[in-house]
Formats: structure tokens, sequence, C-alpha cells
């Protein structure tokens, strides 16, 4: 932080007279209900000089993009407005200078770079909070459950000494870490789940897939889950209704999670239902191959696009988890129906999607004889020019 003001500091204290040089500098956020005028009236600008400021950022920054928290550094020289950072993320900045007697505008460009980390997981509560322990972004949790939704519901399934490792891509900005990219191998070992392990890999189209090690898929036809992480408030089957005040058919799984977590499509289909259906309010079904048929209920609202007759890939979010219709509280219900009778979601076992071509094998086990010694504990980190994903040999 010293450092960072010392490098603004020092082109103002080259550029002006020592009698001159009183330099302050302040440090705010976007409150809940701020915007940019607001904020800089607040950090106490005059009319003219936020007319300026907004004059000066608007060919460079969507106003519209504004969020609480974003951060505002305001240097002042002899009272005059000099410099303004807008900042809102690692690789966000927004630049306002000073020069020739103008407000200037401009959208910092930020250094960037990919490396392939070790990330090293022993589960003690959830893989979520287990991972910022583990000295990594909670986010990683996310990644990991993306690779093996088809295998693991990470609510149910995760138990306290599980582990997980894997091989994921992390992009650095100045060393700090913006996000997660790829897994391109990942381990989990769980009690309850067994030893899963799954590799990403390249095909010839362009499109990437997770296969096993022995080059069977490791997608299946349905997911786990509709939702990465959520916990399941109420089963299929009979149960007492807290608003009905009776016992009553369940004819699938509850899903209790805040409002907004995306709900995804847990196969390939086509959209037959998006539309309030009364108790169960805002409602998305799809119908997929071999006689299923999964119902989404209580949403907030839809996915992109998403209305009768629109096909569906699977992980695609179709909806919001809400409380509309007939509904205690944010969740999710999910029915699955097999010929038009309704099944257990939870008890399916779904058959795994094509396995990896003949010809293709030889290339991705050679690929994944590179990584696996990495895996299996490594060096932890390397540069991705060196720990390529495995892809198809052109």
């Amino acid at each position: 932080m010293i450092r960072n003001a010392l490098l603004i500091l020092l082109p103002l204290l080259l550029a002006l007279p020592a009698e001159a040089a009183q330099i302050t500098i302040q440090n705010r956020r976007l409150g809940p209900t701020q915007t940019l005028g607001h904020a800089l009236h607040a950090a106490g600008l005059s009319n003219a000089e936020v007319d300026a400021v907004i004059a000066a950022m608007r060919p460079v920054f969507d106003f519209r993009r504004s969020r609480p928290g974003d951060q505002l550094r305001l240097v002042r020289a002899d009272g005059v407005l000099t410099h303004l950072d807008y900042r809102r993320g690692p690789l966000d900045e927004w630049q306002v200078r000073l020069e020739e007697g103008a407000l200037v505008g401009s959208k910092r460009e930020m250094p960037e770079e990919t490396v392939v980390a070790l990330v090293d997981i022993t589960v003690e509560n959830s893989l979520y909070e287990s991972a910022g322990r583990a000295g990594e972004s909670p986010d990683v949790a996310v990644v990991l459950a993306d690779v093996f939704a088809w295998d693991i519901d990470f609510y149910r399934d995760v138990q306290r000494g599980d582990r997980a490792r894997a091989l994921v891509e992390k992009v650095l900005s100045r060393g700090r870490l913006v996000r997660y990219g790829n897994v391109l191998a990942a381990d989990y070992r769980g009690s309850t789940v067994g030893h899963k392990r799954a590799f990403r890999y390249e095909l010839p189209d362009g499109e990437s897939s997770y296969f096993q090690e022995d080059g069977s898929s490791a997608r299946k036809t349905f997911l786990k889950s509709p939702l990465k992480y959520a916990n399941v408030t109420s089963n299929f089957g009979s149960r007492f209704h807290p608003i009905l005040k009776y016992v009553k058919s369940h004819n699938g799984v509850d899903y209790g999670a805040p409002t907004g977590t995306p709900v995804w499509a847990v196969a390939n289909g086509l959209v037959t239902r998006a539309s309030y259906s009364g108790a169960g309010g805002n409602t998305v079904c799809l119908r997929h191959n071999q006689g299923f048929e999964t119902c989404y209920l209580h949403l907030h609202g839809y996915g992109p696009g998403i209305k009768v007759g629109t096909r569906v890939q699977q992980k695609q979010v179709i909806g919001y988890v809400g409380t509309t219709g007939r509904s205690t509280g944010p969740h999710l219900h999910y029915a699955l129906k097999r010929h038009g009778k309704y099944v257990n979601p939870l008890n399916q076992n779904f058959p795994r999607a094509e396995p990896l071509p003949e010809e293709l094998k030889e290339d991705f086990h050679s690929r994944v004889a590179e990584l696996l010694p990495r895996l299996d504990g490594g060096p932890a980190l390397a540069s991705s020019s060196s720990a390529k994903p495995p892809h198809a040999a052109p």
C-alpha cells in the first residue's frame, strides 16, 4: 500500500515546486446506494470536479457496472484533483489523470499470467470451507464440483477426512489470484463415493471433456444434482406439509439454497414448460431421452433464452432458486419422471457418456502420464507454458 502511494506521489513531487507540494490522498468505497457521483461529492469534490471526472470516465467506463464496495482513490495536489483510481477487482481498474489542465480517463491494462498449481484439500467440514483452510480461495471448491458433478453430490456425499487433489490453472495478476481456470486433472478420495479421477482432454473438434484414467467418460447422461451446492431439506416420499398441515406425497427433492442461486439442467433436453404453475410458482420442465422428464419449481426467474421449445445442454443455467408459489422459503423443488411416473432422483444410476474413441486413447494416455506424477504429489507450481492440458495431437 505504501509503495503504491509512493509511485503515485513521485511524479507529482517532481513536477511541483517544493513549496506547492501539499499532497492529500483519500481512499473510499462505494456504499450500498451510492452512485459514483454521490461518492465523489461525499469525498469533497465540487460540482465542477464531479462533472469533469464523469466526463473523463464516460468514454472508457460503463457507469451501470458500478457496484457497492468498488474502491476509489483520490489524490490532490494543493487541493487540485490530479489522480483518481477506480477499482472493482484485480484486473478491472480505471484511471483519471490531470494532463495539461484537463482530466483524461483510461482503462488500466493489468498484467496477467496463468500458472498450473497443485491444490490439495482435506475435508474437515465442507469442501468449500476446507478450501479456505488449505490456503485456497473457496471458489476452487466450485470448480471441483463442476468436474465431479456426475459422480459426487458435494452436499450429501462429502465426509470429514475426504481428500481432493487437483492440477488447476490459476490466473494471477501481480502475484495475486484473480480466478481459477480449467482443472487439468482431479482426484477425489471419499468414504462415501470411493476413489474418483478425471482428466481434461481436448477433442479434435476443439471441445474439451473429462475422462477417467482408462479413457471412459467422466460424464454421465444426468448430473447428481441440479445445484452445485445445496442442502436437501426434504426427501422424496410422503411428508407432513407445513402449510397444508397434513401428510401428502412429495414427488421430488427439495434443496435449500439462497434466492438467485443458479439452477442447471441435469441433462440435455427440450423445454416443455417455462411458466407460472400456481403452487409450484415459476416452473421449468425438460424432456430428455429414454422417457425421462425433469421439473424445477419455485424459481425466482428463468435462465437466459429459456422458453418452450428451447433445446438446452447439460449444465446450462435454466433458472434461479426462489420462493414463488406455495413455498415457506427459498428452495428448489426438483422432480424426476420416467415414462410418466415420478421416481426418486437421489437413487438413480445413470449410464456414462461415450468413451474416448480408440484412435485417441494412445495420445490421451501419454498426456495423462505427464500429469499423474504431479497430481500424486509432484512439483506444486509450474508455468502454464510447460504444463499443457491434455489434448489430441494435431
